[in-house]
């Protein structure tokens, strides 16, 4: 059906009828495809002749769906089996009146009988459907359920640079037209129809089929970046089926006028986008290869690790000496956290060394280009030097930026921080921070930008007053100069939504929001729990994701906590304060499957939504406010 449109270069101003007046497609970015009305890049139907019955099985359809050009049969296996002489007898007396032949009834029944048994497992699979939908688990979060009913607005993939599209996603915005199955059509076969973005949340978008202007009883949330999602002509070039949903079936008697109208000048996917879609989506890391990863029971060294699974560019890496593979580590192939064989021994950082004295069979070491790069400096100036007081995030409490100090300073601009007044004897608790890492600050950063410094454990002079802490400490600052004051032009507003990982948590990646933003510092939120799991995350971080990433990568998506478990989690913090812990995690949400158990049956999610400061993306001092 629909194999074929008739070419539309033709003047439609007097086919149109009175009803068909739209409002003109407003413009949109010139860099999406422009739909013309010459049939390049779509060809529009007829329309003008109504319905059809195909001449060999009877189906009964619009007539511009029917293959050929005589539009006589509704599929290429129609038209072939009629061509038979006794198919054409057979036609010929059912036309007539006359009892089919005998032989004419087994040639028969084997289209009917498929054409038959085809439509009721299409019905069957619409009921299927209907009732996958009524029932949402906890682990059945919608996004578009959740967006639609707060009226949330959700960070666009142009936010996310690591992730799938981030550099390439274009100009795609409200307006744009796309073709997409019909789900409201009660053909056998699997149809489609035009329909325009009427809101976006990430890769998700709010469709909504043309012709039905402001109705929205059908509109319908999609990842665009599904497989069932294409630009406008991709159904003409392929040979797919086109048809109105049957709500709006009868609603116009001239479709090629309406379709003429609403999309010529409208603008639609790249040609290619699908592609361009599968391309991002693949990633250089295999499994079997060897890494050097931060070691999660001490921070202050590395070990080796081998990827064992590959999801969105998020790796899960076990431990070589992991006999039973259950000590892994997740992190993004973009993290800071991993780096290629030989990397610690290159910059003398601490290494633990594996029992194991070669490799296994099929491990291999990953090529050192795969990882993500600093950026260069130059420390043969003014530089970090031991003993020198700063500002950064705890990373065994990354919702609290603290008072620390320089504890080594290793080669390639990398250093050992630790946090003062919670150290480890051993400094088995010290981390490896870059000198250009967004999480590390000048001194004053946190008074300067009215964020609380979490000050030294048992530190009793409060409030905490840097000036009086340099002495009393006989201590001098870092330079100012020597921290990365670079803020992009990242995008991101407070209260926007989106899916970020649990960097206490790191196999979790949940539903966020956007709370405070303090230069390219953001402030995240993890929609249903305490304050007290807020993190703090650079706006590039590769640990952050578009609404819609679990479902395009397959990842398991966190659901926002239920009232039920949030009251819990709240009363335990209040009666138990949260410890430190030496290894890399902190206070662990519970996963979907374990809050099931705590749901009652039919209970509805109750959400929060988190507040914020006022959004700061100016670039205010870093400097210490001076005091005599």
């Amino acid at each position: 059906m629909f194999d074929g449109y008739d070419s539309c270069s033709e003047d439609t101003s007097s086919s149109s009828s009175s009803d068909e007046s739209e409002e003109e497609v407003a413009p949109l970015p010139s860099s999406l495809p422009i739909i013309k009305n010459n049939g390049q890049v779509y060809t529009y139907p007829d329309g003008k002749s109504g319905m059809a019955t195909c001449e060999m099985c009877g189906m009964v359809g619009v007539r511009d769906a029917f293959y050929s050009k005589t539009k006589r049969f509704c599929s290429v296996s129609c038209s072939r089996s009629y061509s038979s002489n006794s198919k054409k007898a057979s036609i010929l007396a059912r036309l007539q009146g006359k009892p089919p032949t005998k032989k004419a009834k087994v040639l028969q029944k084997q289209p009917l009988v498929a054409k038959l048994a085809a439509y009721a497992q299409y019905q069957a699979t619409l009921q299927n459907q209907a009732k996958t939908k009524a029932a949402v688990p906890v682990e059945g979060f919608s996004w578009g359920n959740y967006i639609n009913s707060n009226s949330f607005t959700a960070a666009p993939v142009t936010c996310f640079k690591h992730a799938p599209m981030g550099t390439c996603w274009g100009d795609i915005a409200e307006g744009v037209r796309v073709e997409v199955p019909n789900t409201d059509c009660s053909l056998p076969t699997k149809v489609f129809w035009i329909a325009g973005i009427v809101k976006l949340a990430g890769y998700n978008a709010l469709l909504r089929y043309e012709g039905f202007e402001n109705d929205s009883s059908l509109d319908f949330w999609c990842n665009i970046c599904g497989s069932d999602i294409h630009p406008v002509g991709w159904c003409a070039t392929s040979g797919k089926p086109l048809v109105p949903p049957r709500t709006i079936q009868h609603k116009y008697t001239n479709w090629k006028a309406f379709l003429v109208k609403r999309l010529t000048g409208a603008k639609t996917l790249p040609p290619d986008f699908s592609q361009k879609v599968s391309e991002s989506m693949q990633y250089p890391f295999k499994t079997s290869m060897r890494v050097e990863v931060v070691d999660k029971t001490h921070l202050c060294r590395t070990r080796v690790a081998v990827v064992e699974s590959v999801i969105g560019g998020r790796l899960r890496l076990v431990y070589e000496e992991s006999e039973d593979k259950t000590d892994d580590f997740w992190c993004h192939m973009y993290s800071p956290l991993i780096h290629h064989i030989g990397w610690s021994r290159s910059i003398g950082h601490r290494f633990k060394r594996s029992d194991i004295t070669k490799k296994q069979d099929g491990h291999f070491d990953a090529p050192p280009h795969l990882f993500m790069k600093v950026k260069e400096v130059d420390a043969a100036g003014e530089w970090f030097k031991e003993g020198m007081k700063l500002e950064a995030i705890d990373p065994l409490n990354l919702s609290a930026i603290c008072v620390a100090t320089v504890r080594k300073v290793l080669a390639d601009g990398y250093l050992m921080i630790g946090i003062d007044g919670s150290e480890a004897a051993d400094g088995s608790d010290w981390f490896c921070y870059h000198a250009t890492s967004p999480s590390i600050f000048p001194v004053g950063f946190c008074e300067i930008n009215m964020i609380e410094l979490t000050p030294p454990r048992g530190y009793a002079k409060l409030p905490f007053k840097w000036f009086d802490y340099l002495r009393e400490t006989d201590s001098i600052a870092a330079p100012v100069k020597l921290f990365n004051k670079e803020v992009p032009n990242h995008g991101f507003h407070v209260g926007m939504k989106l899916e970020a990982v649990d960097l206490m948590e790191p196999r979790l990646v949940c539903v966020a929001t956007v709370t405070r933003i303090i230069h390219r510092l953001l402030r995240i939120h993890f929609d249903g729990w305490e304050d007290e799991y807020d993190q703090w995350v650079d706006c590039e971080s590769p640990d952050l994701y578009p609404v819609g990433w679990c479902q395009l990568t397959g990842y398991q998506l966190q659901p926002p906590a239920p009232q039920s478990s949030r009251d819990s989690q709240s009363s335990s913090s209040k009666q138990k304060k949260k410890a430190k812990s030496q290894q890399y995690k902190g206070q662990k949400k519970m996963t979907s499957l374990q809050l099931k158990e705590e749901l009652l049956d039919g209970e509805e999610y109750s959400f929060l939504q988190g507040t914020s400061d006022q959004e700061s993306n100016g670039s205010a001092s870093y400097y210490i406010k001076q005091e005599p």
